[in-house]
């Protein structure tokens, strides 16, 4: 008799629960799209954060809401953000492409190290010692942590430890910009030309002594440029590309090519009064 009042307990429980699961279940549904699943399907699925959702499938959510236009995606191609804009009956929406710019020129032919730095090779490692042994404090380590932590090999190490993005593979993801230690990779917008490849925050010419290319505050290209163009904020000329700044006028007198005009490929092309740089191995160590 007990186990059969036992039994009758539990399977009552049992029926009890699962009319309230029922009952929750209905008054606690939230209807999802199903057009999300077929728009994530659609997305090249990197979860890279390029677009400014944390992945694709808020993404899709976002897409599928109107909250968003399928030219956010800077991952896919035309034809893939064409699908999707085909598919959800909007317009694929403008694009203004982004790639990642590195705010240093100074490698190892032009910049010199004053200590040899041995451990991790890493640039976070080599910053927390006395900010990795370079001569200029603002400069790039060189140890690669931008390379390593982009996805989309988008950045390979030159034969002078210096980054460079390849335009057509960046994504956007903003990884460079995140890893680097000493702040040098932001995000611009591709058609953006003019560019300060240096962080240098001393004046005088004594900088040099430590990299060739580094800007020293003459204020040559604020002189020279468009009223209001650019301006000496922390001993750096600052861009203010609000304005036109489709214009070569600002690095013609710049004397280390610190300031240039970056062409399609993403290289610096500097004024004519820039000093040419001839070397090709490493500048020694020390002030020998």
């Amino acid at each position: 008799m007990t186990i059969i009042i036992a039994l009758l307990t539990l399977g009552g429980l049992t029926f009890l629960l699962a009319g309230m699961l029922a009952i929750a279940n209905q008054k606690l549904y939230v209807y999802e799209d199903p057009r999300i699943d077929e728009v994530e399907d659609r997305l090249p699925k990197a979860n890279c954060g390029a677009c400014g959702y944390p992945g694709c499938r808020p993404f899709a959510e976002a897409l599928v809401s109107g909250e968003a236009m399928p030219s956010k995606c800077t991952v896919s191609d035309d034809a893939g953000r064409q699908s999707i804009a085909q598919y959800l009956g909007v317009s694929v929406g403008d694009m203004n492409k982004q790639v990642a710019r590195l705010a240093c020129a100074g490698g190892t032919n032009v910049a010199r190290q004053q200590a040899q730095y041995e451990g991790l090779a890493s640039c976070r490692g080599a910053a927390l010692v006395s900010g990795g042994g370079k001569g200029c404090s603002w400069g790039c380590l060189g140890f690669g942590d931008c390379e390593i932590s982009c996805d989309f090999d988008a950045i390979r190490m030159d034969a002078y430890g210096l980054p460079v993005v390849d335009v057509d593979k960046c994504t956007a993801c903003g990884d460079c910009v995140e890893v680097c230690p000493k702040e040098l990779f932001s995000l611009q917008p591709l058609d953006q030309r003019l560019w300060v490849a240096c962080k240098n925050e001393e004046a005088g010419q004594e900088i040099l002594e430590e990299c060739q290319v580094a800007c020293y505050t003459c204020g040559k290209c604020a002189m020279d440029a468009p009223d209001g163009l650019i301006t000496m904020t922390l001993n750096l000329p600052v861009i203010d590309y609000r304005q036109n700044h489709y214009t070569r006028e600002p690095i013609q007198r710049c004397p280390t090519g610190a300031i240039g005009w970056l062409n399609d490929k993403g290289e610096l092309e500097k004024g004519p009064e820039a000093k040419k740089i001839v070397r090709k191995s490493a500048r020694p160590m020390g002030y020998s």
